[in-house]
């Protein structure tokens, strides 16, 4: 299928597989708060606490699950994102010339509509990079929704402190409104000097790197558009792992960040850690990708009022890291000369 197929079919895969009773739907309601210059948008979701925890929890994470399958290698887990497919949720597959194939699934267990899946077929970990053709072939989706008249943005969870809860590779798209989820707003106004180098928003109390695409980007060849995302990409995990490498209490192992992907920018964001405690009641907010695209969900009217009275900006800061953009905006001003 090309990109634009998949668009076209997820609407309708999505109530056919309401109906089936092969996705659950858990309503929501929203509320914005105005922070760090911000409209961050908070999902209240009752439901979810008499449900599982969503999407189905990382097996690295589950004790009981891992302790069942210490004998199998990573790539024999149980894993919802290797065949056979529940044919209610498959939406389609992707297949690169350079031979890369992708899966296109449904959020099995979805907070908006239309909430779907880029998958690796072949087991990919969640906790490597994202490689030319995932970049490739995540931008021409958000390309094919734009033509379609809907609009999308794209993020990943990248390593065990990213709120990453599957450990097979897989980009996820979400739904959003014409401007896009409420960090992109910041980031459009952003004046910059030089559009075609990372940035930071500075307003931020966390570590953030920004990249300005191409105006014209949807129109470049193949290979131009492939190197000009993988260029982008690279330029800002240098400055992730940059940053990482300034916390001399940051914790051994492969980094952990998070991505997003709109159609204007690509951001990564560090990670310290994945939850937040509320010191109020002592219970925990996994926080991944969409915390930094200024959307959040809680599960009370106390997790609600608990996040409010802690500040957005101070969790956010609390799960990230500390800007040291100075120091790097020095350290390239001195290479340089």
């Amino acid at each position: 299928m090309s990109p634009s197929n998949i668009i076209a079919s997820v609407s309708t895969k999505f109530a056919h597989a309401l109906d089936s009773g092969d996705l659950f739907f858990y309503p929501s309601t929203k509320t914005t708060v105005e922070d760090l210059g911000v409209n961050f948008e908070i999902r209240l979701c009752p439901a979810l606490q008499k449900k599982p925890e969503l999407p189905t929890p990382d097996l690295e994470h589950n004790p009981v699950a891992k302790a069942a399958q210490a004998d199998e290698r990573e790539t024999k887990r149980v894993d919802p994102f290797l065949p056979p497919y529940n044919p209610n949720l498959h939406i389609g597959d992707l297949k690169e010339e350079d031979g890369a194939e992708y899966v296109l699934l449904l959020n099995k267990y979805a907070l908006l509509p239309d909430h779907f899946l880029l998958v690796t077929r072949e087991f990919r970990s969640q906790s490597s990079p994202l490689l030319p053709s995932d970049l490739v072939q995540a931008y021409l989706l958000l390309v094919a929704a734009r033509k379609a008249g809907k609009h999308y943005f794209a993020f990943y969870n990248c390593g065990e402190n990213s709120g990453a809860s599957q450990p097979h590779k897989h980009i996820q798209f979400i739904p959003v409104e014409d401007d896009g989820p409420p960090i992109e707003a910041l980031a459009r106004s952003a004046n910059l000097e030089t559009p075609d180098k990372p940035f930071s928003l500075t307003t931020l109390t966390y570590a953030n790197h920004v990249a300005r695409l191409p105006t014209q980007l949807s129109s470049y060849t193949p290979d131009k558009l492939e190197r000009t995302l993988s260029d982008v990409f690279l330029s800002l995990l240098d400055l992730v792992i940059s940053t990482i490498r300034h916390d001399p209490e940051y914790p051994p192992g492969k980094p952990s960040y998070n991505v997003l992907i709109s159609l204007e920018h690509i951001h990564l964001i560090p990670r310290l850690r994945e939850d937040y405690t509320f010191p109020q009641t002592g219970d925990t907010l996994s926080i991944n990708a969409l915390g930094f695209a200024g959307l959040l969900l809680v599960k009370s009217e106390d997790e609600l009022q608990a996040l409010k009275e802690n500040g957005i900006g101070n969790v956010l800061r609390l799960v990230g890291l500390g800007s040291v953009h100075d120091i790097q905006v020095a350290e390239t001003t001195t290479e340089a000369e």
